[in-house]
């Protein structure tokens, strides 16, 4: 799928995925929760030659299962593209995911996850917060699915203490201006029991990474 195709779900983007329409010459598989903002950033800065194929966003809950997921999508392309890139940070694989890429052959975005590379990878870093729980654009709209239901919070709310209790802030790391986004962040936070923190992130490293592609 390029930049011009048509409106995504974040249910079809969370559970199945997104297929390629083979267009351009160069893909890059992504995770399903970075589907808009690969979009976004191809668009704004003219990367018409990519074709993104986005892994269901809900492997994030089986990171186990990531690598393989990638490694089989990048086997079933890779005679059809020029290149490859993988739009996964590390994502909890320990590893896994950077050793099969180099094995592939395969670049991947550095970064630990996205709200590193969201952020600057540099500047998350450098701020090392180990106690904050952070939310994308993506997971702002999805905090239920992937946040409540999984943990068992709708049936069981008296486990937020469990779960939440060594947090000390919720931090929304904003890709746009959306005031509906920031008050479902907001309200995330709420049902969290924890301060609220908004920081307009942008795309951070994604963009510049997305913009390597043009060497191909």
């Amino acid at each position: 799928m390029t930049s011009g195709g048509p409106e995504l779900s974040d249910s079809q983007l969370s559970t199945t995925g997104l297929a390629p329409a083979g267009q351009g010459r160069v893909l890059v598989i992504a995770c399903g929760a970075l589907a808009r903002e690969i979009l976004q950033v191809c668009s704004k800065n003219g990367l018409h030659h990519v074709d993104l194929q986005c892994l269901p966003a809900i492997l994030h809950n089986r990171p186990d299962r990531i690598g393989a997921a990638v490694e089989q999508a990048v086997t079933e392309r890779r005679d059809s593209y020029a290149a490859i890139f993988v739009a996964y940070a590390d994502c909890g694989t320990g590893g896994q995911l950077q050793a099969i890429c180099d094995r592939l052959g395969v670049a991947m975005i550095p970064g630990p996850h996205c709200y590193s590379f969201f952020e600057g990878n540099d500047v998350f870093a450098a701020r090392d917060e180990a106690t904050a729980f952070y939310l994308t654009d993506f997971l702002a709209r999805q905090f239920d699915a992937f946040v409540i239901k999984p943990l068992g919070l709708d049936r069981h709310p008296q486990l937020r203490e469990m779960y939440f209790g060594n947090y000390e802030k919720l931090v929304y790391l904003a890709q746009t201006d959306d005031p509906a986004l920031t008050e479902q962040a907001k309200a995330a936070a709420a049902r969290l029991g924890l301060p609220f923190e908004r920081r307009r992130t942008g795309y951070g490293d994604l963009e510049d990474w997305l913009a390597t592609t043009r060497n191909f």
